[in-house]
Formats: C-alpha cells, structure tokens, sequence
C-alpha cells in the first residue's frame, strides 16, 4: 500500500510541472458554458460487470449578472433527501461567496468573506464549533469546480490545476489541489439519445486522492457520466437520467392533468385474471376455458395514467423505442401524475377513485401458470386377422404440462360525466 502511494504521489509530482494554475478570475473560463440548468443522475456502486444505484442527485444551477448557485439534493432510492449542499461563487470572478451543507453526519455553514467565517457542527459527537479561517481569495470552492469543468477551453491534451476549498475541523490546510491530468476524445452512448462524442477529462483530487473521469459534451458541455475511483479501489458510477430530454410535441399541462386523478368522483375498479382457452373434449363435446381463473397475486401494482396528448405521446415513443432496449424517461412532475394502486384481495381486485371525466390508460403486469397438453406416440400395435396383417394403430398418451407465464394487461377506459363508476375486466386468456 506504502508503495502505491509513492507512485500516485511521483505521479502527481511529474504532471503537476506540466499543467497551468487555474484560480478565480482567470479569463479561461468560457462563460456561455456557464448557464441554468436542472438534472439529475443516478449514483451507483460498481463491482465488476454489476452496478447498484445507491441514490440519485438532483442538482440545479442558477446563474444571474451577479451570481452562479450550484444546489445539489442527494436523494435515496425512495425520494428523500439524505444531504442537501449549496454552493454560490461570483459569476464575474467565480470566487466563492457561500456553502452550506446537511447530511447525517454534518451540518455547517460559512461565508466567504474577507475572512472565512460559519458554524460547523458534528451530528454523531453533538458538538459544534465556530469556522474562521483566513482568505486569500485564490481558490474555487469543492463543490462547485466540476460544474465549472466544461467551461474551460478543453481539447486533446489539456492539462491544469485548480486550488479548492473543503473545511474539515481537523485538517491542517483546507486548500489542496484539483488536478486535471489529461483530456482525450472519447464517445457517451445514452439508451435514450444515442451517442454523443465527448471529452474524457481525468481529474486527481490531492485532499482525497479520489480519481474522477468526467464525461463532458463537446458541443453543449453537457455533463453525462462520472467515473468515480477511491483511494481504496471502491467504484462508483453517476449518469445522467436525461429528464430534461423532451422529445414531445405535444405541451404536458401539470395543473390540469393532476387534477384529472385528483379533483374528480370517479371510479374506475375491476379485476385482474388470467385463464387458459385451451380445447378439449368430453363425450364427443367440445369444452372451453376448463381451467380456474388465476387472479393476479394481492399486492400486485395497477397503474393510470391520464391519456392526455402528452401521455399518448410517451406511450408511443415507448413502444417504438423497446425494440431497441431504450426509453423515454418521464419529467419528475409527468411522473407524479400517475397514479398507482394495488391488487387488494385474493380475487384480483382493484380501484381507483377521485377521477375526473375523461380518457385513461390503465396497465398491469403479473405472473400467473400457463397449463398446456400434448399428446405423445408412446408406441404401435399391428392387427393381424387369420395370420394376415391388417394394419398398425398408434397408442397414444396425453400429457399435461404447466410453465411460468406473465401477463402484461392493458386497456384504454373512459369516463363520460361527473361520479361515474366504470368497472373493467384485465384478463389474459390462452
């Protein structure tokens, strides 16, 4: 381990000689690069072949004639927030002006002034102390640099360093250095946009000895993945969801169509089954569906969406782009106009309720058995009459078998007026 880090120590020594010094004020920044924005990427742990999102982040910037605000929520898989960080720089200079940070270990505060000065208190001690450090103004803050990244003049070969600041009540120095050791052409491909040629820009963090390969749009500077490296060989993984991707024609109109699944007395409830429609005889009479209805399992998910232009929209798109192993994701706010319910007894019942008159698009997906027969040759019997063969008959057997099946369930349902109570059938029949 010793020897490992005297190389990526020389490492940094041999390239640090070779890279420009990067600090506030420097006229290399691009600032058209530097523009509001809202996105969000999944963040996932790599092992091998295998990756696991872990959370997400949600990151919105603001820029205006005085400021540029970088607010990042750290989400967990169920939406909630688990660290909410703040980071404002001067958008002429990009010197720092504020951070704040609150997750479960930490929450402080500090204004970048003439001196640095906040509040910093450790959640698992209880105990806080004052901030107060001096300034010198030549550095950017941590949190903000990799939002600066693709404003600076990036091509083949591009090399520089940026001094950040990270308080850490221990530390003897908050400053170190950000080191962007090489940038090269490289390619993104998006399940949803297809590809996009990039710059692969690698970047050492010396206060953490983090490795970061950032992948940066040539064209927009559009930040789609980040490949993360620790200081003990653990992976990690941020891409970009792509909600801000509108491939749409159509407006999608949040007031009016929340209000569709919320604001109404209708109902829409019904029941959900598979069956087989497999033939077969009794007494010379043909027999049909012989086999007991198999309700989808309670708890089994039934989503409604309303089938507004916009939604039709997005289920074509869909249906297109599932051939092709890709997506269209949906906008935070499309999404939390869905509504969702669940099978609620053993015979595959369900409902909706409080929808408003109009057009919906309801779907369900479970897993059921699929019961078949076959008849099969199990061998012959020859007829002989006097000693003189008369002819072979085939002995047969019938087999019944049973196999796993899912069903995928859709149906398109309207409701006419005010209070209506529809009731559907989602079946599946073989």
């Amino acid at each position: 381990m010793r020897n490992s880090s005297v190389i990526v120590f020389l490492f940094i020594v041999l390239n640090t000689n070779a890279q420009s010094l990067i600090k506030p004020g420097d006229n290399s920044f691009d600032k058209k690069f530097i523009k509001n924005t809202h996105f969000e990427m999944g963040y996932f742990s790599v092992s091998g072949l295998h990756t696991a999102e872990i959370s997400s982040f949600d990151v919105e910037v603001k820029v205006n004639g005085k400021t540029i605000s970088v607010y990042t929520s750290i989400n967990s898989p169920a939406g909630d927030p688990i660290w909410i960080d703040t980071s404002i720089a001067d958008i002429n200079t990009l010197k720092p002006i504020y951070r704040s940070s609150d997750n479960s270990d930490k929450k402080y505060h500090i204004k970048y002034g003439n001196s640095i000065e906040g509040y910093y208190y450790d959640k698992k001690s209880n105990k806080g102390n004052p901030v107060k450090d001096n300034n010198n103004g030549g550095f950017f803050d941590s949190f903000i640099y990799p939002y600066l990244l693709g404003a600076l003049p990036l091509t083949s070969g591009y090399k520089a360093i940026l001094p950040v600041y990270e308080y850490k009540p221990d530390a003897k120095s908050m400053i170190s250095n950000t080191l962007i050791t090489e940038v090269k052409s490289s390619m993104y491909r998006s399940e949803i946009t297809g590809e996009h040629a990039v710059w692969k820009v690698s970047v050492i963090e010396e206060g953490t000895n983090v490795k970061y390969e950032y992948y940066i749009d040539k064209e927009s500077r559009k930040l789609w993945k980040v490949e993360i490296l620790t200081s003990t060989d653990k992976q990690y993984l941020l891409v970009d969801k792509e909600l801000d991707y509108n491939p749409f024609t159509a407006t999608f109109d949040k007031e009016q169509t929340y209000k569709m699944i919320s604001a109404g007395s209708g109902t829409i409830s019904g029941q959900i089954y598979a069956r087989d429609n497999e033939n077969t005889t009794k007494g010379g009479i043909a027999i049909l569906n012989v086999n007991k209805k198999q309700y989808a399992q309670q708890g089994t998910t039934v989503v409604l969406i309303p089938y507004t232009d916009y939604f039709k929209e997005w289920i074509a798109l869909n249906e297109k782009l599932r051939k092709k192993g890709r997506a269209v994701p949906l906008s935070n706010e499309a999404a939390g106009c869905i509504k969702v319910t669940s099978v609620y007894d053993y015979d595959g019942n369900f409902e909706f309720t409080n929808l408003m008159p109009g057009d919906y698009y309801l779907f369900t997906e479970f897993g059921y058995t699929h019961t078949a027969s076959r008849t099969e040759v199990v061998g012959y019997t020859d007829t002989y009459i006097n000693g003189l063969f008369q002819g072979t008959t085939a002995n047969t057997q019938k087999n019944r078998y049973k196999t796993s099946a899912t069903a995928a369930l859709k149906k398109i349902v309207t409701l006419n007026k005010e209070g209506e109570k529809i009731k559907v059938k989602l079946k599946k029949t073989l």
